[in-house]
């Protein structure tokens, strides 16, 4: 999967008339070996220690970019901090995020999934794209 990624990257910086460059390729590793929701920062961070030529604003750009091409999605917690997820064709999920310690679970259910395509149908509303975040505690921060 993480290949396809890559040529749907290089084919987006292609038609752009962007140059590949290696710090992209070592910031779309990092990305792609990530099963995180990741900031700018955390990123950057990861990044640091074994590529400190790489700046905060080079990663900044190359997440825009990847959200652009369609790679990673933007997502807000509102927490003030843009985070970035991976994206799989035709996959779908919603998220847990804990209010304490910040940690974010994903999780899918089509119960939900159906509920929600039930109530647009009963206002004669098309869905074209939907987020479902709940905030709570997670059994770690209730102790």
């Amino acid at each position: 999967m993480n290949k396809a990624k890559k040529k749907i990257f290089a084919d987006f910086i292609a038609d752009r008339g962007l140059k590949t460059t290696r710090q992209r390729d070592i910031i779309l590793d990092a990305f792609l070996a990530s099963d995180r929701h990741l900031s700018i920062e955390d990123l950057y961070l990861k990044l640091r220690t074994s590529h400190p030529n790489i700046g905060y604003a080079t990663v900044y750009r190359t997440l825009k970019l990847f959200a652009e091409s369609g790679i990673a999605r933007e997502i807000q917690f509102g927490d003030g901090q843009t985070r970035y997820e991976h994206v799989e064709q035709g996959e779908h999920h919603d998220h847990l995020v804990c209010t304490g310690c910040g940690a974010i679970i994903e999780f899918e259910n089509e119960a939900i999934e159906k509920l929600q395509d039930k109530v647009a149908a009963s206002h004669d509303f098309l869905i074209q794209y939907h987020k479902l975040e709940l905030y709570g505690l997670c059994p770690k921060c209730r102790k």
